[in-house]
């Protein structure tokens, strides 16, 4: 009867738990946890760097542009038409220009992908969907490029409105497009996770560079009467 039994015992099935699929699970869930806190900044590189160019470029076109008639003319309805005009010819001007180069970075990419699709037909849809949702967007670069040259354009413009005495008026448009300058290089780099002091500071000074050439250029050709 004892031998029956140790038998018994001997053949019965083992109810210890599997530990292996438990430790996978967990593996898994720490690392669904962790994914939820990741974010590829490198994702924001499409829409961030049209609406950062675009602002900077309105900002620094323009006012280099307002500079530039200052110099030369003191009336400030020529000032503010010149620079609304550079606004609308600018931001038209980036439109256009992000949008061809962006939509040739688009069919590079699809035409990738149809290579990738041809090679391996047993492709699951859901990873062809995934692909597709990262493809760069020409319009979404457009919109962004125009209208972030449209905001950057207003800084100049408005500074430059209600002020009648023409040294002021010029040296208000140079401190309100630095003020803003800075702020559009830092929200850049809080945005890009890229150093704020440096990035700032290399847009204030290419912004001054842009505006001191354009006034001294302008203004050595109108008093040379040319």
């Amino acid at each position: 009867m004892a031998i029956h039994n140790q038998a018994n015992q001997t053949y019965l099935p083992s109810t210890l738990p599997v530990v292996s699929p438990m430790v996978s699970n967990i593996e898994r869930s720490q690392t669904i946890e962790e994914n939820k806190d990741y974010f590829d900044y490198s994702q924001r590189a499409q829409w961030l760097r049209a609406a950062v160019l675009g602002a900077n470029d309105g900002l620094v076109s323009t006012a280099s542009l307002m500079m530039g008639v200052g110099a030369v003319k003191q009336d400030v309805k020529f000032m503010i038409l010149t620079g609304f005009a550079g606004l609308i010819a600018g931001a038209c001007s980036m439109a256009i220009g992000e949008f061809v180069s962006v939509y040739s970075q688009l069919d590079i990419e699809l035409a990738q992908i149809k290579r990738e699709n041809m090679a391996r037909k047993d492709e699951e849809i859901t990873q062809n969907d995934d692909e597709k949702e990262n493809l760069p967007n020409p319009f979404q670069a457009a919109g962004a490029s125009a209208i972030a040259f449209s905001l950057g354009a207003m800084v100049p413009l408005l500074a430059a409105a209600f002020i009648k005495d023409h040294k002021v008026r010029l040296g208000v448009v140079t401190g309100a497009t630095s003020l803003a300058l800075l702020v559009f290089g830092g929200l850049g780099a809080v945005l890009g996770k890229a150093p704020l002091v440096k990035s700032s500071l290399r847009v204030l000074v290419g912004g001054w560079i842009a505006m001191a050439i354009t006034y001294g250029l302008t203004k050595l050709i109108g008093t040379s009467g040319l």
